[in-house]
């Protein structure tokens, strides 16, 4: 008799987890939408104005991270130097899904690169459930104490970075879950010594800030591809440490249960909503609570969009106004890199 694997866990499309352990990433649902989560090969030459490269930065645990390097003229007509600032990006998914190759991120973070212009540099986290959390925070933290690494001249030497980057202007981005790590790599990065690198911002853009409690706006806003009650309850369930619920402070980093948010030591930060999002109201709780502890916080809010909308390329290429609150999204975000 044939024993037949049953899935015992699944997120509709996206994830499916079987009796013996084995998690299945395939995508199943719309065949039209696959795209997006196709891996994009690196390329050394520059396309587009972009290139880009994936380099192992722990060999033993096999870490790695694609580094977006733009095209760039040096400005003759001012006194900067003509290097460019440096922004760490830790993808979404939930914590379980996605990978830093995607072609969803390939996509805007290039952009990105192009307009800042900088150089982005993208952390494949591991997943949960086969590494829970704090694995993804642990990754973003090791990757930002690569560069330090860099700057410092020490063993390590990337030619991207070490040629064009400007270890003084480093910025921390992430979308939804990436947001997180955002908020707590930045947190970690404040109890050490970064010299002579400095962390000059924080981006986390529609985090998955939530508490076990229903907001407003998760029982009111409509849900979007890129995120629906189910997936933010299943997702958060593989992904936090056993036992825990979304009050920790790995999800609800404003809550009863985290350190208080005045006593981190955090750059400036630009908080990105989407006035649509399941999630804005904890999002917002989020940002009171920054600014009753008096850190340095902004608020970049695009109406009549949902969670990640600027990730739907679909959408971006397809609706006037998705495209037009995407441009506004990233002109945002530069102006922010720019004054820090």
């Amino acid at each position: 008799m044939v024993y037949q694997k049953k899935i015992v866990e699944e997120v509709s499309g996206w994830l499916r987890i079987f009796d013996d352990g084995w998690v299945d990433r395939t995508w199943t649902g719309p065949p039209e939408v696959k795209f997006m989560a196709e891996p994009v090969p690196p390329h050394e030459e520059f396309i587009e104005g972009v290139a880009i490269r994936d380099v192992i930065i722990d060999e033993s645990s096999g870490l790695s991270v694609r580094i977006y390097l733009p095209q760039h003229e040096p400005d003759h007509y001012t006194d900067n130097s003509d290097k460019l600032p440096l922004i760490v990006h830790f993808h979404g998914g939930g914590f379980c899904i996605s990978q830093a190759d995607w072609y969803m991120y390939y996509y805007i973070y290039s952009r990105l690169a192009r307009s800042a212009p900088a150089i982005v540099v993208s952390v494949y986290l591991r997943l949960a459930p086969e590494h829970r959390l704090p694995a993804a925070i642990d990754d973003g933290f090791s990757a930002l104490m690569w560069l330090r690494a860099l700057a410092q001249g020490q063993e390590s030497y990337e030619p991207w970075l070490n040629n064009h980057g400007d270890f003084n202007r480093v910025f921390l981005i992430g979308d939804s879950s990436g947001g997180n790590v955002v908020h707590h790599v930045a947190a970690r990065a404040g109890q050490v010594d970064l010299s002579p690198m400095r962390l000059a911002g924080g981006i986390p853009v529609h985090p998955g800030f939530v508490r076990s409690e229903r907001s407003k706006s998760e029982m009111e806003q409509p849900e979007s591809p890129f995120l629906t009650l189910d997936m933010v309850d299943r997702f958060l369930k593989l992904a936090l440490p056993k036992g825990c619920t979304k009050d920790h402070p790995f999800t609800c980093p404003m809550g009863h249960a985290a350190p208080p948010l005045d006593s981190l030591n955090l750059p400036p930060f630009l908080l990105c909503v989407a006035e649509a999002d399941l999630i804005r109201d904890t999002e917002m709780e989020y940002y009171e609570a920054m600014k009753k502890a008096n850190k340095d916080v902004e608020l970049l809010i695009n109406p009549g969009v949902g969670h990640s909308f600027y990730l739907n390329k679909i959408a971006v290429d397809m609706d006037p106004h998705t495209a037009a609150q995407t441009t506004g999204l990233l002109e945002g975000i530069v102006e922010f890199i720019k004054k820090h």
